[in-house]
C-alpha cells in the first residue's frame, strides 16, 4: 500500500491549518502542509502504524504528528485521511459532528 486520499473534511482541515499559520508565516505553513503530506504517504506504506482510541466509536486509526492528530482508515490498496485536527481540540466532539464520508 502506498497511496492515500483526502476526504473533503481533511482537505478543509489542511486549508484551515495552512491559513492559520500563513497569517504569521507563509513559509512555515507551506512546510507544515508538505510535512503532513509526507506523513500521509508514510502511513499509506504502514497502515497499521496508528492506534485506536476507546473514546471514538468510528473504525478509524490515529497518528500523532507534532501538534496534530491524523485520523485515517485503511482500505484495500490505500488509506483515506478523514481528519487532521490540532491535538488541543475536542476530537471526539469534532468527529461526532462530521458525517462519515463514503
Amino acid at each position: 500500500m502506498s497511496h492515500f486520499r483526502l476526504s473533503n473534511s481533511a482537505t478543509r482541515d489542511l486549508e484551515e491549518i495552512w491559513e492559520y499559520i500563513a497569517a504569521d508565516n507563509l513559509s512555515a505553513a507551506d512546510q507544515l502542509v508538505e510535512h503532513l503530506h509526507k506523513t500521509f504517504l508514510w502511513l499509506s506504506k504502514y497502515p497499521g502504524a496508528g492506534h485506536k482510541r476507546g473514546d471514538i466509536k468510528h473504525p478509524v486509526l490515529f497518528w500523532a504528528e507534532g501538534n496534530y492528530e491524523i485520523v485515517y482508515r485503511g482500505f484495500a490498496g490505500f488509506i483515506e485521511i478523514d481528519a487532521v485536527l490540532h491535538g488541543s481540540r475536542d476530537i471526539p466532539a469534532v468527529l461526532r459532528e462530521r458525517e462519515p464520508e463514503e
